[in-house]
């Protein structure tokens, strides 16, 4: 087993070794008219180079497929026997130096994903005991630690900065060259580099569950992962490779010509087919990573490229997710307690309208929370100072029997025209306060579903807990298909469902906890990389720098690499088909002009595939 390692970790030094003996033959034969000298070389030179693809076949036996190697191994036994010794030595060297060439250009496709890695942060200066900041391996950094960034050096955690102020380089994470300022309470990502400034952060995520952690990770699932298309081919290939071997052995038994049957195996040769979607998939998720498109896997790519229906949610994907209180309306003369009340409850929730209310309160006192219960697209309820606070929409104060007057419902309609999401406050059963909430729309949507449309999606649709007029609103002003208002999970979720047994590919865009059943369910599911840690781990799509945007761009992308691999296909099978009817209708093809093209073939589609690393869309390429 050893001496096998040491020779696959040597077939560029021996096809080197091999092209040196044939030259060195056909010089022999021809130059000084020595034909035994050149005929021992070219001797030498098929058993040096047959060696390698011999143990590789052998390798491939063992567990029972018959792959390349094995067609090529049969091809240059055959030539050496019937004394062809030019043909099994050019074979034998084609065939490795096609290798060598195949690996060197694999490993460019993956480029970018090892800049990735290699990025991870592996230093740290951490604050001892002593209150010193000492250089730590970042094994030896703990959640809570407080650690020191100066100018150039990379963020080694996700935490939030307690102290100093800089511009940080998030490209690592979004995608997005533009430094980001940093100061007080604000969020950093491991990974990212502090471009000036000095900053003090206290770490939350540490290692793997950092955001930059989870980007490798996802990035090497999906490269570890086969699309459709991949797993078809390489079932495909099960097949082909021994139909080939038998049509060998047919052409033998028919015309007893040796020479013809082991051409036919080494023309025959699937090489082409078998790398050219894999080198397809890794060059397009290595572009999409670089981009701060995450693609979870290559099985992604094919529903991604057959989108006909996308469903947004609202807040936090189409609008910024940072809503702001613009109206309220009271309906008790001692309202001191009931804002109090309010902010204790609403600090303990991560949802956008809960932190616009706690940003509009300034509370005088705090109270302790108990008995807190969410109820999913509805609001919350919980007990202060022995007092039940109902916080949420109108469908919770029917289910509550909290009345609901004229004067009241009206109040709400207006809210509702304006385009507030509404919040109803009541204490002891008393209908006490109702908040209006508004949120704007992010920038370029617009024009972002304007690019979506155009890639031959018919349909987009907004879902929302919020009110009807809100989100009707919105789809008015984007010029939505369809809009759905007071929604909760499930209800979205059997939206999906719906339009998916209507024969839709769906597509849902979200970035909170409640939309993670949708984003499971749907055929893709893309989630905003400001999101929360629960969409993004069950949808397919991450968008690292929650830019919309970005949309249009993984669509063209998929499409892009769907296209790319139906070409490398294509140029596959019309290559083998092409050595193989000259091989019948003509006499100028033999096994090492035959075996050349094969692996120039293996080199075109690669070489085509790497075209996917320099993919902009139309956008893109105007905003550069």
């Amino acid at each position: 087993m050893f001496v096998q390692k040491i020779i696959l970790q040597r077939k560029k030094e021996i096809s080197f070794i091999s092209l040196f003996l044939i030259i060195t033959a056909f010089i022999g034969h021809y130059a000084f008219k020595n034909e035994f000298f050149g005929e021992i070389l070219l001797m030498i030179a098929s058993i040096i180079g047959f060696i390698p693809i011999l143990i590789q076949a052998y390798q491939s036996l063992k567990v029972k497929v018959i792959s390349i190697d094995v067609l090529v191994t049969i091809a240059v036994i055959g030539a050496f026997l019937i004394k062809n010794y030019e043909e099994s030595a050019i074979v034998s060297f084609l065939f490795l130096f096609g290798n060598f060439l195949e690996q060197r250009t694999l490993n460019k496709t993956r480029k970018a994903i090892q800049e990735l890695t290699q990025m991870a942060p592996s230093k740290a200066l951490k604050k001892m005991k002593d209150h010193h900041f000492e250089e730590v391996d970042i094994q030896e950094v703990d959640i809570d630690d407080i650690l020191l960034v100066k100018t150039g050096a990379q963020i080694p955690v996700d935490g939030k900065v307690v102290e100093g102020k800089g511009y940080a380089n998030e490209a690592s994470i979004t995608g997005e060259s533009i430094p980001v300022l940093k100061e007080l309470n604000a969020k950093v990502y491991a990974g990212t580099i502090l471009e000036n400034g000095t900053l003090k952060i206290q770490a939350e995520k540490v290692g793997e569950d950092t955001l930059f952690g989870k980007i490798i990770e996802l990035v090497e699932e999906a490269q570890d992962s086969k699309s459709k298309t991949e797993k078809f081919i390489n079932n495909f290939s099960k097949y082909y490779t021994p139909l080939v071997l038998l049509l060998g052995i047919i052409s033998y038994i028919i015309w007893q010509d040796i020479e013809l049957a082991i051409t036919i195996l080494v023309l025959g040769c699937p090489g082409a087919l078998v790398i050219g979607i894999p080198v397809s998939n890794v060059a397009g998720i290595g572009n999409g990573a670089k981009n701060g498109v995450l693609l979870k896997g290559s099985e992604v790519v094919s529903d991604l490229s057959q989108t006909d229906v996308v469903i947004f949610d609202k807040t936090g994907t189409l609008t910024i997710g940072s809503p702001e209180v613009f109206k309220v309306k009271e309906y008790s003369e001692d309202m001191n307690k009931v804002y109090d009340y309010l902010k204790a409850v609403e600090k303990e929730s991560d949802h956008p309208l809960a932190n616009a209310i706690v940003q509009y309160i300034h509370e005088k006192e705090n109270y302790k929370v108990s008995d807190t219960q969410v109820i999913k697209g509805k609001g919350i309820s919980a007990i202060v100072e022995h007092k039940k606070i109902i916080i949420g929409n109108q469908s919770l104060l029917k289910s509550e029997n909290i009345p609901l007057n004229q004067t009241v419902l009206n109040d709400i309609k207006d809210f509702e025209t304006k385009g507030a999401s509404i919040v109803l406050v009541a204490l002891e059963n008393e209908l006490k306060l109702l908040i209006g909430i508004k949120d704007q729309i992010r920038e370029n949507v617009k024009e972002e579903l304007e690019n979506i449309r155009k890639l031959k999606v018919k349909r987009l649709i907004v879902l929302s807990g919020d009110n009807q007029g809100s989100v009707d609103l919105v789809a008015k002003e984007l010029n939505l298909t369809e809009a759905h208002g007071n929604m909760t999970p499930i209800d979205k979720q059997n939206y999906v469902k719906k339009l998916q047994n209507e024969g839709n590919i769906v597509m849902f865009v979200g970035d909170g906890v409640n939309d993670s059943p949708s984003l499971a369910l749907a055929h893709i599911g893309i989630a905003m990389g400001g999101g929360t840690d629960v969409a993004i781990e069950t949808s397919d799509v991450v968008l690292m720098n929650s830019n919309i945007s970005n949309i249009s761009y993984a669509i063209s992308l998929a499409k892009t690499m769907i296209r790319n691999m139906k070409q490398n296909i294509i140029i596959a099978l019309g290559v083998v088909l092409t050595l193989l009817v000259s091989l019948l209708a003509s006499d100028w093809m033999n096994m090492s002009i035959g075996m050349l093209v094969h692996e120039l073939s293996i080199l075109v589609v690669i070489i085509n595939g790497m075209r996917l690393l320099k993919f902009k869309n139309k956008k893109r390429r105007k905003e550069k």
